[in-house]
């Protein structure tokens, strides 16, 4: 379904993403994990079509920057942009006039309700606190109900709540044949959602794994992430753990 073909994207001199190849399986939930500055977000960029790049991406069999990938392609950032004197409600309606959705009126009251933002639908955009604006945030990307989803550290500032309805409409759109893509510093928060992972760093995918994999290695994610960022041996970090 998500198709990125030897991608490559430098500022300047300093390579933010160095030949980067992997295909996401309609279905599957992966997890971009890394350091600070490892490249994940200037990939994340790239698949939307935000930002120019040497290489192929292809989604659902469109370029990624044409009109048809675009209609299945949806994009949750890390920090909302919202426009100041457009209400809640407004918000949704613009996004989906954009979209040009139809019959799209339940869905949402469906999003609007199950992240607690029902009584919430005539406050402007300014006057929500940080953690609504992540809840706008995420039923905008969610709205059109795109077959590839990408989602930029979508947990951060989310009450207990709305990080449980977001966890369960990620395994509804699994279990929907979605794909999706979520880059995340909180191992934790995903640690029992993925299908796959693709760890970063300097700008290199230095692991392309499944789930079922990790689990016959008998080796956690968090092992295998600082294992590879830090080259920190999993047998260290057990024993470690026994000590204290």
């Amino acid at each position: 379904m998500l198709d990125v073909k030897n991608v490559t994207k430098k500022y300047g001199k300093v390579t933010a993403c160095n030949d980067l190849t992997f295909h996401l399986n309609p279905g599957d939930m992966t997890i971009l994990l890394g350091p600070n500055g490892a490249g994940k977000s200037t990939l994340m960029k790239s698949i939307i079509g935000f930002l120019k790049y040497d290489g192929r991406i292809v989604v659902g069999g469109y370029k990624n920057k044409s009109v048809d990938a675009k209609r299945i392609l949806g994009y949750v950032p890390e920090i909302p942009s919202l426009y100041p004197n457009l209400t809640v409600e407004e918000h949704m309606e613009f996004i989906a006039r954009a979209y040009k959705l139809t019959d799209y009126k339940d869905r949402i009251d469906m999003l609007l309700k199950r992240f607690e933002l029902d009584d919430k639908r005539k406050k402007f955009g300014d006057e929500l606190s940080k953690g609504m604006q992540q809840k706008l945030n995420l039923c905008i990307g969610l709205l059109p109900d795109p077959k590839v989803l990408l989602l930029d550290e979508p947990m951060i500032g989310l009450d207990p709540h709305a990080i449980k309805e977001l966890k369960n409409i990620i395994d509804e759109m699994r279990e929907s044949g979605k794909t999706l893509l979520v880059s995340t510093h909180i191992i934790d928060s995903v640690d029992m959602l993925w299908d796959r992972t693709l760890i970063m760093q300097n700008g290199n995918i230095m692991a392309n794994i499944t789930k079922a994999e990790l689990d016959e290695k008998g080796e956690s994610l968090e092992d295998l992430f600082f294992e590879i960022t830090e080259g920190i041996d999993p047998k260290d970090v057990k024993e470690a753990k026994e000590e204290v």
